[in-house]
């Protein structure tokens, strides 16, 4: 039996582990279990080397709990460990068995899948144990079997021992402080967590089978029941496989492995594979949105090697696509990622373009292959669309060939196919082609007919980002101008030569338009006298389009508006000159009279724009009762 100190820089690293290294007890679990899946692997890449003698059979990992003994036991039937090898890779935690390993076999070792760490790793059981036992075999013929102890200290002992199997034991005595962790409901929460879909399978347990009945069996008997082991894990998920061996079934049955809670199945799913510069797997899904642009995120989840590192992927998906769902693994991410690791890392930031194109390109194909099928699911992705139009230039500049632009008419276009529509009758005087949009539908549906009637095309944007799309949209393209179209009357919407005659004099309109301003707020509405026709509502309320959009982009943030104060609420008051009813008001002898006439017809504009609420409401009723009576 050999006794010695373990080979650390510090005097004592254990205390360092327990309270500073590892901020998470429960990830001890993980870490074991990806060093006794990286020994698994590496035999297994042995075997097809021809360098193991014999069959190594379908190796497995095993997860023992004895709560009345308080140990958790965690067994492989991999590469295994001489007492050399304890040495070295225990002892010394400097060394990376992993790291020796892959610089040995680089020439053939490119689609293995190993990447490991004894060493460091391993020392994370101390977190919740007060005592260690390492039970090891070698693969190598002839090798004894060794056994290694620690309790937490500098001190351990080495030692042969008896055992015949090939592989790892690791005995966790688990300390007074982690007995939580001798509960088979938390161990199976731990490895649903990180370890559902490691690449070996994991025994924990086992459970009970029953065997269908054979055929003309008698009525009433009953079916055999077996007990088998119960394996935690799906060794190779979706991700791991070729696009070419799965079916739609096949993508969405994993995503009800990974969110068996989601009761709707995603739209669609994009399949991630790429292995330069970096190696990247996943599958992405598209699920139903809302409307609301910061739905619940954290739904993808990020593997190094279909182990389970973090559902935080901040700064290696774009943050439009964070609204998805689905997985990503990538060697090149450290199991301990930090997020200044992340937003420091060239690699990380090159797989975050990667994922934007890929997914820009599956758009483009989807939208080519079946435009009918996407234009139906395109109000349950389009906030996600417009999200990363308007974040991720790269994104934006592939938006063309298949961002839409559905109508109040639930017609669609992409950008090039509607400025082509309305080019002919939705140009100004200027050379700008005018696009028209709505917002909401049924407030806005006078302004929307009085549109239509002239031929125009009125587009529904109704998402809460629109007013900054639309201003990237405006800069990007030529002679474009977005105007809402209840930002003024249909003729000064879109601007022509032709001006409409005035039934009133310029005289006429002088003396009208301070009697008008007298009875309405100035502080909020500004009196515009407009030649419209005389078929037009008398007065019509309308938002100027600068200040209406520069407010919801406050209200959305970006845009640079922050910090600059609320922008107060400005409307213009349209008045039709050649409607009747504002003759009359002009004409009408009786002060008072002519005061309830501009009130009401105030009222109403104020009531076609969703602006007459509560005491102002209730007069508008009362005062209109008595106008019937």
């Amino acid at each position: 039996m050999a006794t010695g100190n373990i080979n650390v820089t510090a005097e004592n690293i254990f205390p360092i582990i327990k309270k500073f290294l590892y901020s998470d007890h429960e990830i001890f679990l993980r870490e074991l279990i990806s060093n006794a899946t990286d020994a698994t692997l590496k035999l297994k890449h042995l075997s097809t080397l021809g360098e193991v003698k014999g069959d190594i059979g379908e190796p497995m990992l095993e997860i023992k709990v004895d709560k009345d003994k308080k140990e958790i036991r965690i067994i492989d039937q991999g590469i295994g460990m001489t007492g050399e090898e304890v040495e070295k890779y225990i002892n010394q935690v400097a060394f990376s068995g992993a790291e020796e390993f892959v610089e040995k076999y680089k020439d053939k070792v490119e689609d293995s899948g190993i990447i490991g760490h004894f060493g460091l790793g391993f020392y994370s059981s101390f977190m919740v144990a007060e005592r260690v036992e390492i039970f090891s075999k070698s693969f190598q013929e002839g090798s004894k079997a060794v056994r290694w102890e620690c309790d937490g200290s500098p001190q351990y002992t080495l030692e042969e021992t008896d055992r015949t199997e090939r592989g790892t034991e690791i005995v966790l005595h688990i300390d007074d402080d982690s007995l939580e962790f001798l509960e088979e409901s938390r161990i199976n929460e731990l490895l649903n967590k990180y370890n559902k879909f490691m690449p070996i399978p994991i025994k924990f347990g086992t459970k009970e089978e029953t065997l269908p009945l054979p055929e003309g069996a008698e009525e009433g008997a009953e079916a055999e029941k077996i007990t088998v082991d119960n394996i935690v894990n799906n060794p190779t998920p979706a991700w791991t496989k070729k696009p070419t061996e799965l079916n739609d079934e096949d993508y969405t049955k994993f995503y009800r492995e990974l969110y068996p809670m989601q009761f709707e199945d995603p739209l669609f799913h994009i399949h991630l594979n790429v292995d330069h510069p970096f190696n990247l797997t996943g599958i992405l899904y598209f699920p139903k949105m809302s409307k609301n642009v910061d739905p619940m995120k954290d739904k993808i989840q990020l593997y190094q090697n279909q182990v389970f590192v973090t559902d935080n992927v901040e700064g290696i998906v774009p943050d439009f696509l964070q609204m998805l769902r689905g997985v990503i693994d990538s060697p090149d991410i450290p199991l301990n990622v930090s997020r200044s690791y992340l937003q420091a890392d060239g690699a990380v930031k090159k797989i975050s373009g990667y994922i934007t194109r890929k997914v820009a390109d599956k758009l483009i194909s989807l939208f080519k292959n079946d435009r009918a099928a996407f234009e139906e699911k395109w109000d349950d992705i389009k906030v996600i669309i417009e999200y990363g139009m308007l974040s991720e230039e790269k994104f934006f500049e592939k938006s063309d060939k298949f961002a839409l632009f559905p109508t109040v008419d639930k017609a669609y276009y992409t950008f090039s196919e509607l400025e082509e529509k309305i080019k002919p009758n939705q140009t100004d005087k200027d050379g700008k082609t005018i696009v028209l949009y709505a917002s909401d539908v049924n407030a806005q549906h006078s302004y929307i007919d009085a549109a239509k009637e002239k031929g125009y095309e009125v587009l529904l944007l109704d998402s809460p980002i629109v007013s900054h799309l639309i201003q990237k949209l405006e800069g990007s393209k030529e002679n474009i101008q977005f105007v809402r179209v209840d930002s003024d009357h249909v003729d000064n919407l879109i601007k022509k030569d032709e001006d409409k005659i005035s039934k009133l004099s310029d005289e006429e309109k002088e003396t009208l338009k301070p009697i008008i301003e007298e009875a309405i707020p100035k502080e909020t509405y500004t009196v515009q006298l407009e030649a419209m026709d005389s078929n037009a509502n008398p007065f019509m309320i309308t938002q100027p389009e600068f200040m209406r959009r520069m407010k919801e982009m406050q209200a959305t943030g970006g845009g640079g508006m922050m910090g600059m104060g609320n922008f107060p609420e400005m409307y213009n008051l349209v008045v039709n000159t050649n409607n009747d009813l504002v003759g009359e008001i002009l004409n009408t002898k009786t002060k008072k009279k002519q005061e309830r006439l501009i009130q009401q017809a105030f009222d109403l504009a104020k009531l076609s724009q969703g602006l007459l609420k509560g005491q102002e409401l209730t007069e508008f009723i009362k005062r209109s009762f008595q106008m019937v009576k």
